[in-house]
């Protein structure tokens, strides 16, 4: 037999339980903020057709479309995001509620090239408000980024928001023209990533990158470069400050004046909602890659890990069900990178990993006693406590060792002894842990203790361990 060679494609990766566990949790708390803001979750397929996910994402986009085939050789794609297949959603769908306020989550694909935190399979976790024009919608998403970001403990982080439309001024005041804009757009946007001497070579006469790949430029002008600058300068760590510069250096420019007040808008909302300057910014360089963007835009960037990059943006688009429909329907929401924010806190090592999901491991080393070891095991899963009944003939310490490995919380014992005494023998592991690091190189002194080990009456075994669960997880001497 020839044996294949297990491996994975480049920018794809396997997730072990503990990461699975960390990922799961946070979807779990990120959900209930969603459903907290009254969204409703919305599944879709990870295949569509090539001609929905087409033309949509920009050039950028269009050529990192994984494309697959079926049966009936139809053109097919892997979704690129759950915007565009909102939109299809939509525009199918004529019966649903306006405003359609949804959630999903899933893995998207990108062909992109892989980097810290960047993988080409990565899961995204939605929320998006169709069919309302108003800023105040805007407001509502960037305030639902700011309570999963603290919901999941996170602190140092910053949203910072801009508008496409606003970035339109821009254009004029470069005299570019607004074929330009995409292409232009998608340059500025790299500013956090690759830093203003990038961003000015890319767009006029282009560079080499660190891997040798040749970074084409857009051609424009140096003076059109340096009127660039000037306006992703103006920033202030105050959003009515930036209003008022962009006001003044901006506000001659025709339809300024409305687009900037849109800016104010939302910073006068989010005021009243409680988040501040030191949590939302406006920052003029924020512009998102993606095409089909035409209004407010927003990112979220962890300060302690700005290699990670975004980890939670989106914005306005307004025109994007147009392309199935032929008329506008108003739209907003932003995606959570589950695996670049989950990337991002493991390098900061501020997420707990848990290698386990039972709280509870029932050892089974007498085989005579497989009734009983079965019993204990649903009875404590009935009571709502995660179990886990080891499967084997090992002995006990290798089954506690077992359990010491996965960090299941409490190992339980049972045995001949134990049955004839009436009682189960309760063995707190973090107890016993916590005990061993204070008595380092006395195991003779930590035998004769069986630090957090202890008996309880095998009738009131499920009150024991709900108590035990609830305790703090810190060494308490028992008798």
């Amino acid at each position: 037999m020839t044996l294949i060679e297990p491996r994975l494609s480049r920018g794809l990766r396997d997730l072990l339980p503990e990461d699975t566990l960390a990922r799961q949790h946070m979807i779990d708390v990120v959900r209930g903020v969603y459903e907290l803001y009254g969204f409703v979750p919305l599944t879709t397929p990870a295949v569509e057709y090539l001609d929905v996910l087409s033309g949509s994402g920009g050039q950028e986009i269009q050529q990192s479309i994984f494309t697959v085939s079926n049966p009936e050789e139809e053109q097919l794609g892997l979704r690129f995001d759950h915007t565009v297949p909102l939109a299809r959603v939509i525009a199918q769908y004529k019966e649903l509620p306006k405003p359609f306020r949804r959630y999903s989550i899933g893995p998207v694909w990108r062909a992109d090239k892989p980097g810290p935190g960047r993988f080409r399979e990565f899961v995204q976790f939605d929320i998006d408000s169709v069919g309302v024009q108003s800023e105040l919608a805007d407001t509502e998403i960037i305030c639902g980024i700011c309570d999963s970001m603290e919901a999941l403990g996170v602190s140092n982080y910053q949203v910072r928001f801009s508008s496409r439309r606003v970035l339109n001024l821009l254009l004029a005041y470069a005299s570019i023209t607004p074929e330009r804009s995409v292409d232009v757009f998608r340059v500025i946007d790299k500013l956090e990533k690759i830093g203003p001497k990038k961003v000015r070579l890319e767009l006029t006469a282009g560079y080499t990158d660190e891997s040798g790949d040749r970074i084409t430029g857009l051609g424009l002008t140096a003076e059109q470069a340096d009127q660039i600058e000037k306006f992703i300068a103006i920033r202030s760590p105050k959003r009515a400050d930036v209003v008022k510069e962009l006001g003044g250096t901006f506000g001659s420019v025709p339809g300024a004046a409305e687009e900037i007040a849109v800016l104010e808008k939302m910073s006068h909302n989010l005021d009243v909602a409680g988040y501040r300057d030191d949590r939302v910014i406006i920052d003029l360089s924020i512009a998102r890659g993606l095409a089909y963007y035409n209004g407010p835009v927003f990112e979220t960037i962890l300060m302690d890990a700005p290699q990670f990059g975004s980890v939670f943006s989106g914005g306005r688009y307004d025109d994007l069900v147009m392309r199935f429909l032929g008329e506008r329907v108003p739209a907003t929401g932003a995606s959570m990178g589950v695996d670049r924010l989950l990337a991002a806190l493991r390098a900061l090592d501020k997420i707990r990993l848990r290698k386990s999901t039972a709280e509870v491991l029932v050892t089974t080393f007498d085989s005579s006693m497989k009734d009983d070891y079965t019993a204990m095991t649903f009875e404590l899963r009935r009571a709502g406590i995660r179990t886990e009944l080891y499967m084997g003939t090992d002995r006990a310490g290798k089954q506690i060792k077992y359990g010491d490995r996965l960090e299941i919380p409490i190992v339980l014992l049972y045995g001949p002894d134990e049955k004839a005494k009436g009682v189960v023998t309760i063995k707190d592991m973090s107890a016993g842990r916590a005990r061993a690091q204070q008595l380092t190189g006395s195991r003779d002194r930590w035998l004769q203790e069986r630090p957090g080990q202890f008996e309880v009456p095998r009738a009131e075994l499920v009150a024991a361990v709900r108590k035990l669960l609830a305790e703090p997880p810190a060494f308490t001497e028992r008798t």
